[in-house]
């Protein structure tokens, strides 16, 4: 729970410092002296891990959260000093932007001066804004506006030493009931702009609420989300007792959590081990490529797995996803498959997602899903324990994401034409309203993106990866489940609340739309003008009038004459991903959309600005989201 706490605590710090609020740097700037009120020298004295941003800096993120936590720590204990959450003016902000890249570059840090400027993009956006969450600017103002009683609350939750994993969760649970009543007031009574608040109350929590101060190691890890390096320690400027605390709250504690969870996790594997054993003795004997009942789908035997694998062999390794890695294999009759090796059952989830894939898609037969062949389930030796395999129709031209964005290094890569582009999302849309119209009960995916659609060998595409999808239920108008799935492509109401409808798909669908027609992925930090969600990039071009800059150069190159259909998938695309519910068509009214049956309606008007009000990818820190958020990260 305190990482999860770390996470959401830096990233809603990223989405402050993103927001056009910042970006806007206050009105009174002209007034202000250029000259920077916080205290910055802690910068190269605190124990924090720089490591995510020494040369050559593999993942920008990383780097620029890091950076963002530790400028964290200066605008908290300015608060504790001052009761003001942020800077003066826009000049004021622009020099401690400037003090800040100078202090990175000081021992024992020494990093590039450079990387300031990439992370802090705008200059003026750590300035006051009065309309920005409520127009609370100032301490005095978040306690007349959260409240005493939740306020006294969250400074009894967040006032002692965080170090304490039970603490620290105590403190977030206090974090997120002060910032209901604060988005109560600042977005008129609804939840959607809890994130955009959520930031004055981390502040608040580390600068005013805790005893120790944000500068305390636990208060910065836990609430500032700032990881600590411990060869750094005998430089803070904390006294040896405390450094002997702190060292104890960075170490004991993670290797307590490691015991503690293989503890259980080693009593659990023996609960279940004589069980499984039992299952595969049972499931060998009836394993010869029986068919499965009621499916078109068979049980593979492991040694012929292996043997079309080449032995599970590296060069035949063409895919690595977060529940599982996928080889290419010819069986003996000469079909060429694709074997899918699920990741250690005994892991969290992991016969969950098995079990759910084979059950779901086994019942499944349309041209534009990836069928399913067959699974295995095999007991082996002590070192592999027991191993699950799906085996699917090959898909020789791979995944689309292979062709609407650069490669990892940044090169571009042959992109599609528009025929291509428009079959594409054709079938994808094709895909979806099978599973929401054509079964019963109808089929939530949860996790439409690029990298789970496949291309034929006609670049026909596929919907894949069953492991996340949900069946409805009789009478109900949404399933509450946990959230999962990538970010940049959950429904608002699916993140934040766990509310799974058919159309939390068609958000999903309405992304892919938008990424497939622009090359832009789904969150793009990188754009210099802050708009992280394609969604709202979209939205404000297609508003000015100018959805035709939203297509890809490539496309807008190709056929002129085809432009303004290029522009209806745009506007369906963003009719789809559309933060209101009820503004979002259902799967068969946006395929006829697409295929020009029916005109496009008038785009209805949604909050602004989306991805700052609601966070990354649509705020998938949600209570439910929040541990699983934590474990995805790498997958965006």
């Amino acid at each position: 729970m305190m990482t999860v706490w770390r996470h959401i605590c830096v990233l809603v710090i990223v989405l402050m410092l993103r927001s056009p609020a910042a970006k806007a740097g206050g009105g009174n700037s002209t007034a202000a002296v250029a000259a920077c009120p916080l205290d910055l020298s802690y910068v190269a004295t605190f124990p924090w891990d720089p490591t995510p941003c020494v040369p050559p800096v593999s993942d920008r993120t990383a780097c620029c959260t890091t950076l963002l936590s530790v400028l964290g720590v200066g605008l908290a204990v300015r608060l504790r000093a001052t009761g003001r959450f942020r800077l003066p003016s826009a000049p004021a902000s622009a020099a401690c932007l400037r003090a800040f890249s100078g202090a990175l570059a000081l021992p024992p840090i020494s990093l590039p001066e450079s990387l300031t400027p990439i992370c802090f993009p705008v200059p003026s956006q750590l300035a006051i804004s009065p309309g920005y969450c409520a127009g609370v600017t100032t301490a005095a103002q978040y306690v007349a506006v959260v409240g005493n009683a939740s306020v006294a609350q969250l400074n009894a939750s967040c006032g002692a030493d965080l170090a304490s994993m039970s603490l620290c969760t105590r403190c977030l649970d206090a974090g997120i009931e002060a910032s209901s009543r604060l988005t109560v007031v600042a977005g008129n009574g609804s939840k959607s702009k809890f994130l955009s608040c959520f930031y004055l109350t981390v502040l608040y929590a580390a600068g005013v609420s805790s005893s120790a101060g944000p500068e305390s190691l636990a208060t910065a890890n836990c609430v500032l989300g700032l990881a600590l390096s411990t060869p750094f320690l005998t430089s803070s400027p904390t006294s040896n007792s405390t450094n002997h605390i702190n060292i104890a709250v960075v170490t004991i504690i993670p290797i307590a959590s490691v015991l503690l969870v293989s503890l259980v996790a080693l009593l659990l594997w023996k609960k279940r081990h004589e069980c499984i054993k039992n299952r595969s003795i049972q499931i060998s004997e009836e394993r010869r490529l029986r068919p499965r009942p009621n499916t078109g789908s068979v049980l593979f035997d492991i040694g012929e797995l292996a043997k079309a694998t080449g032995g599970f062999a590296e060069r035949n390794l063409i895919g690595r996803g977060s529940f599982g890695v996928v080889y290419r294999g010819v069986l003996a009759d000469g079909t060429v498959v694709a074997v899918k090796k699920m990741l250690d059952p005994d892991v969290e989830n992991g016969d969950e997602e098995f079990t759910n894939e084979v059950e779901i898609i086994s019942l499944l037969r349309h041209r534009n899903l990836v069928p399913l062949r067959g699974c295995c389930i095999a007991e082996d030796d002590a070192d592999e324990g027991k191993q699950m395999f799906l085996v699917y129709d090959y898909m020789p031209k791979g995944s689309l994401d292979q062709y609407i964005f650069d490669d990892i290094e940044g090169r571009p890569r042959p992109a599609l034409s528009w025929a291509q582009s428009r079959s594409v999302i054709l079938d994808v849309a094709r895909g979806l309203e099978y599973l929401h119209y054509g079964v019963k009960p109808r089929i939530y995916h949860r996790d439409i993106k690029a990298t789970n659609i496949l291309l034929d060998a006609d670049m026909r595409a596929r919907v894949a990866d069953f492991s996340l999808a949900r069946r409805s239920r009789e009478g109900q108008s949404h399933l509450t489940t946990r959230v999962a799935g990538t970010h940049g492509y959950l429904s608002p109401e699916y993140a934040l609340y766990g509310q799974l409808t058919e159309k939390s798909d068609v958000y999903s669908f309405g992304v892919l739309v938008l990424e497939v027609t622009s090359g832009r992925r789904a969150l793009d930090l990188s754009d210099p003008s802050g708009v992280v969600l394609i969604t709202d990039w979209a939205w404000t071009l297609v508003k000015a009038g100018r959805a035709r800059e939203v297509l890809a150069n490539a496309l807008r190159k190709e056929h002129i004459t085809c432009v303004a259909a290029m522009e209806r998938f745009v506007l369906v695309g963003i009719l789809c991903a559309h933060v209101t519910v009820a503004c979002r068509p259902t799967m068969p009214e946006a395929l006829r959309m697409l295929e020009g049956d029916v005109d496009v309606p008038d785009l209805p008007d949604r909050p602004q600005p989306y991805a700052q009000r609601i966070a990354l990818d649509g705020a998938e820190w949600s209570i439910r989201g929040l541990r699983r958020y934590a474990q995805e990260m790498h997958d965006v």
